[in-house]
């Protein structure tokens, strides 16, 4: 059955065997979050959410850099978006703007199916709260992160400020958002920001795409339960957790999944599940 994907005009999105690549696709602007791309991001994730035979998704960035955040003609724009004759009416507007556009990221976070990021060369401002809201991070060994807001007079404000700290050390991630200076792949790995460096581009993508291809012959139902309790443990008591995970497993373990494995295991077969 062919799987309908939405179209779309700075992301491409290919899918094949439970994995869709999700790709930034504005290689001549280093894939440079303009408007739609930020609109589109939060389609993409929809859509991969909401789809059932995706399985796992891949999120890269076309050409040399994986992207270069927020585009700057964007971001001057901005005051003109939201100007009010009323001042108070002005910043209610900026305030609801940059609700909307925490909402086209997290909605990266929101995806039931695992997101592996795939990064390679400038991986710059708002390009790390992208990549923050990614369950794992995997890097070519020249890519470069910074935290680049501090440089342009601005407070960080779509996700890496609150993200960051909750994946390498705070004192690390204070340093990086107070002096915007960058982080290589050997950096990244050891303070935690990536699971793993590779050699180059295609060697990442490769990697990236045997892990995804390991998830995605997993139990989707599992899967998603997995995910769906470690967002919440991240954000919640230890007691909290135990309770969720208790109640949601009462619902969720007894499936045609759990009898699926059990039967492969039987049959020395590997399993197939539904979507």
């Amino acid at each position: 059955m062919r799987i309908a994907i939405p179209p779309l005009t700075t992301i491409a999105i290919e899918f094949a065997d439970g994995i869709a690549e999700i790709r930034l696709n504005r290689p001549e602007r280093s894939n440079a979050m303009n408007e739609a791309m930020w609109q589109e991001l939060r389609t993409a994730f929809d859509w991969a959410d909401a789809t059932a035979e995706v399985r796992v998704a891949i999120l890269s960035g076309a050409g040399r850099n994986f992207c270069a955040g927020i585009d700057l003609a964007m971001l001057a724009g901005v005051g003109q978006a939201v100007a009010h004759r009323d001042p108070a009416r002005s910043r209610e507007a900026l305030r609801r703007l940059i609700l909307d556009l925490q909402d086209c990221l997290s909605t990266v976070e929101r995806c039931r199916k695992p997101v592996l990021a795939a990064i390679q060369g400038a991986c710059i401002g708002g390009a790390i709260d992208l990549v923050s809201c990614c369950d794992m991070r995997y890097a070519a060994a020249e890519v470069q992160f910074s935290v680049r807001e501090i440089d342009v007079g601005m407070t960080a404000d779509v996700g890496t400020l609150q993200r960051l700290p909750r994946l390498i050390p705070d004192g690390v991630a204070r340093e990086l958002a107070y002096t915007g200076r960058s982080v290589d792949g050997a950096e990244a790995k050891a303070i935690g920001l990536v699971n793993q460096v590779y050699a180059t581009p295609e060697v990442l993508l490769d990697g990236v795409r045997t892990i995804a291809r390991r998830i995605a012959a997993k139990s989707p139902l599992a899967i998603r339960g997995t995910k769906e309790m470690l967002n919440y443990g991240r954000d919640h008591s230890v007691a909290d957790g135990l309770n969720y995970v208790a109640t949601w497993n009462a619902a969720m373990l007894m499936s045609a999944d759990l009898d699926e494995t059990l039967a492969a295991m039987r049959e020395q077969r590997p399993p197939r599940f539904l979507d």
